[in-house]
């Protein structure tokens, strides 16, 4: 059996746990998926079955499509609602839709983004989730990216932490934690990706 399979990944479980899934089901020994969902993301993964697994490399370059939201106010350690709270600050009436949007159009300008401490990404041959789970933070490069559409889909404003729902369209390697946890460092109270 050869082909490629748009499945929806949910809650819960890794991509690799998802295409182990696939394998399972169908019975076949060979599949792989193109691009990386995070175990508390849910979303479409393409999984490329049998002989269809040689384009994965070609499949992994396509855009990203995501939609999230963020809570303003708190920052974790895994800059997602997975980690544990790290900081809380209180958000400033100065926040508006106006200054999100002023802020979403500078980060489609980034090219580049430092990967977060849990992440898959390797440090000197060791998955950086594996020194981060023990303590450790170590200096990450930037890894290229490129963000070519960030549009703000609500704001909803009255609560203690803010919400901001968004959609992004990015390159591979995109972190949309990170791109979170960065917008509420520029918008001066931190925030997650819920």
């Amino acid at each position: 059996m050869n082909g490629i399979l748009n499945i929806f990944k949910p809650k819960g479980i890794s991509s690799f746990q998802a295409v182990k899934e696939v394998k399972n089901i169908l019975n076949i020994p060979k599949a792989g998926h193109a691009g990386t969902l995070d175990p508390s993301a849910s979303g479409i993964l393409l999984v490329c079955i049998g002989q269809a697994t040689k384009i994965v490399e070609f499949l992994v370059d396509l855009k990203k499509y995501y939609q999230g939201e963020m809570i303003l106010g708190i920052s974790t350690n895994s800059q997602d609602s997975e980690g544990n709270i790290i900081q809380r600050k209180k958000v400033k009436n100065d926040i508006d839709e106006e200054r999100i949007k002023r802020i979403f159009l500078k980060y489609k300008n980034i090219n580049s983004q430092i990967p977060p401490m849990f992440s898959a990404t390797h440090y000197k041959g060791e998955r950086l989730y594996r020194l981060a789970r023990q303590g450790i933070e170590v200096k990450r490069s930037p890894k290229k990216i490129k963000i070519y559409k960030l549009n703000l889909l609500n704001f909803n404003q009255n609560r203690n932490h803010p919400i901001i729902k968004f959609e992004v369209v990015c390159s591979k390697g995109t972190y949309i934690r990170t791109l979170c946890n960065d917008i509420g460092n520029e918008l001066g109270c931190g925030a997650y990706l819920s």
